[in-house]
């Protein structure tokens, strides 16, 4: 009778899987870790611009927004509001947003902004919406003198 013998020493074969499995592992992480990274750092969103607006009330219902200093910005990105509502100048026409600032909006440009149901204490907000739509910031808030 012969008798058949295979080997049972398979110690060579275990390094080798345990050293693909270890690529492969590191190959998958990599490749979440990367795609995680990525799509964060997408979804950040631009600064809001630095900025500073002075007030001055020209009658019981009229006041005067002056861009005093800061970062020039994209009259496209600003709404004004007056406790809650959006508010528009009466002079503004085709070549000016809707706020009646010409773009972009830099230091030393004002906007006259009428609103006959302003109460003394209403909120005046420049609200700056960020590119990717994502947020809106406010820029500089006023309230609406007494009286």
């Amino acid at each position: 009778m012969v008798e058949l013998s295979f080997p049972t020493d398979s110690r060579g074969v275990s390094p080798v899987i345990g050293v693909i499995l270890m690529v492969a592992l590191t190959v998958i992480l990599a490749t979440v870790l990367g795609t995680v990274v990525l799509d964060f750092a997408s979804g950040l969103s631009e600064q809001p611009p630095q900025a500073a607006f002075g007030y001055e009330r020209n009658d019981a219902d009229e006041i005067t927004i002056t861009h005093v200093s800061g970062d020039q910005i994209d009259n496209n990105r600003v709404r004004i509001t007056v406790d809650g509502d959006e508010v528009y100048p009466d002079d503004s026409d085709a070549a000016v947003s809707k706020t009646g600032w010409d773009s972009p909006i830099e230091a030393g440009d004002t906007v006259d902004i009428e609103h006959t149901d302003a109460d003394g204490g209403d909120t005046v907000r420049i609200i700056w919406q960020n590119p990717s739509g994502q947020s809106a910031n406010t820029l500089s808030t006023w309230q609406w003198p007494q009286g």
